[in-house]
């Protein structure tokens, strides 16, 4: 296999998958440019490594719930999530779902941007923020400045996660997310290692044992990581698992 798929072969990640250590601790992963390839297409040589990952695997997204509870869902793994970047946290074992945040505030951010006269530059069904309850969410092609001096008039914050600037409050955070899963758990949040490639992805790595950038990672992510992989996107969270693999031996 060639193009977005990368240099390894669906094979090798299928080979990747069955040797994985038992000793292996819990994962949280992102989905966009860690998982998928620049075309936000899911790599699918992912996803036996995730089947067969031998601990709890968190999917951490910015993305709103409907998802990563799907990605889960298809994936055949339990439902872990932390959404939204950490506004929403779901524990399926634990029946457990947790909402956190300011949508009210949000949308008076996004109202007034538009009032400007800018666009959040989606189309009128708004996928991306249809099913979101904390946040909301706008096109980077859209102009940063104007929103992030109107989410600062409300005491939120913007965050850039490479696909979408996301209007939160700024006591959410994958770190803070990923911390409530491991709690409710029973896990020690020092056990997870995450796996990310933007900035929301740096409150992970600094809360899990480990953080780990894929090559294609922003500046602030590569900075938060103990560790960067040579390969990005799909190719770059195949060369973490190795990599880990390695350490586990």
């Amino acid at each position: 296999m060639t193009g977005e798929r990368g240099d390894v072969e669906f094979a090798g990640s299928l080979a990747l998958a069955d040797r994985l250590p038992g000793s292996l601790g819990p994962l949280a992963v992102d989905i966009d440019g860690t998982l998928t390839g620049p075309n936000r297409r899911l790599d699918p040589r992912v996803m036996p490594v995730c089947r067969a990952w031998p601990a709890p695997v968190v999917v951490a997204t910015g993305k709103s719930i409907p998802f990563p509870v799907a990605l889960c869902e298809f994936l055949g793994i339990e439902t872990l999530v932390v959404a939204e970047n950490g506004g929403a946290v779901i524990v399926g074992p634990t029946d457990t779902l947790r909402v956190e945040g300011d949508p009210e505030g949000a949308q008076a951010v996004v109202d007034a941007y538009r009032e400007l006269g800018y666009t959040t530059g989606w189309p009128g069904t708004d996928l991306v923020n249809r099913w979101r309850e904390t946040e909301r969410a706008v096109s980077r092609e859209s102009p940063l400045e104007p929103l992030e001096q109107l989410a600062c008039e409300r005491g939120l914050t913007v965050v850039d996660t490479g696909h979408a600037y996301h209007v939160k409050s700024p006591d959410v955070s994958k770190g803070a997310g990923l911390r409530a899963v491991a709690e409710e758990l029973g896990i020690a949040v020092e056990a997870f290692t995450a796996v990310g490639d933007s900035e929301n992805d740096a409150a992970a790595f600094e809360v899990a044992g480990r953080g780990v950038a894929v090559g294609n990672a922003d500046d602030v992510a590569r900075r938060a990581a103990d560790h960067v992989t040579n390969a990005s996107y799909g190719d770059g969270f195949l060369e973490a698992v190795a990599w880990l693999c390695e350490s586990a031996d």
